[in-house]
């Protein structure tokens, strides 16, 4: 009794330690900038930050840019990264130079990228647009998303694509009709994690991007002015930039547990 009492103490304190600064942060989006550092729980609220980042520092289109560019990362990224996966866990393709690669590419600091990635998208006109943060960002999850997904189909037996190879189908048809939906929460598990990294992605968007162009973290770090940081707008900001994430993981959460564990089960 006394273990199960200390076991439940102990998660009521980690939960807390997660979900107080979230809510503190809410908190101060909902009370006027001079009171954003009281300790009061419950101060004068008002929604008058949210209507200075939609009215005066056009947050609404960086929130949209933000939604375009994660998606479109994503939904490009994915089909490549869940074809080289599947190529790794069952043909070794490229042995394990190959594997080793891919995982190599992510140790890489992104700083070391951002010259020849800004001369190359300079010469080629991709900057300050939507399409060249889509096309770097699914170039960044990639090898991560590739790697994840490698271990999901390697979770998978063989015997299961040998039955419907045995029943008529070609490999193309047993990796599209057999191993895709077993595989299905991994693949989701993979889409929301890719999903988030290029959401919070911050280098490449300030470099590459402009004031049309700008995702979320780059309008919040701008939120700094002269007078000091706009805390009060910066929490407001915060509390949107979560939102997705947190609508994202609500839904499929159930998938998003079983991907994350199945591709550790052998």
């Amino acid at each position: 009794m006394l273990r199960r009492a200390i076991s439940h103490i102990g998660l009521i304190i980690a939960c807390l330690s997660v979900l107080l600064p979230i809510l503190w942060v809410f908190r101060t989006s909902l009370v006027p900038e001079h009171a954003s550092y009281s300790t009061d729980i419950f101060p004068e609220l008002t929604l008058e930050n949210y209507r200075l980042l939609f009215g005066d520092k056009n947050f609404g289109t960086n929130y949209a840019n933000s939604l375009i560019v994660a998606t479109l990362s994503v939904v490009l990224s994915m089909p490549f990264a869940a074809m080289t996966g599947y190529a790794f866990a069952r043909f070794r393709t490229g042995g394990r130079i190959a594997r080793f690669a891919t995982l190599a590419s992510q140790m890489l600091p992104p700083v070391a990228l951002a010259l020849p990635v800004f001369m190359l998208y300079r010469a080629a006109g991709l900057t300050n647009s939507l399409t060249g943060l889509t096309l770097i960002y699914a170039a960044i999850n990639l090898p991560f998303l590739t790697w994840i997904l490698m271990g999901f189909f390697e979770s998978i037996p063989e015997d299961l694509e040998g039955a419907a190879m045995t029943d008529g189908a070609t490999r193309w048809g047993a990796f599209w009709r057999i191993v895709l939906p077993v595989a299905a929460p991994g693949i989701l598990a993979s889409a929301v994690l890719g999903f988030i990294l290029s959401w919070n992605e911050f280098l490449f968007a300030l470099i590459l991007g402009g004031s049309k162009t700008a995702t979320v973290p780059v309008a919040l770090a701008a939120l700094q002015t002269s007078n000091g940081v706009q805390i009060s707008q910066v929490s407001a900001g915060v509390s949107l930039a979560i939102l997705p994430l947190l609508i994202a993981v609500h839904f499929i959460q159930k998938y998003l547990v079983q991907g994350l564990s199945f591709g550790s089960v052998k």
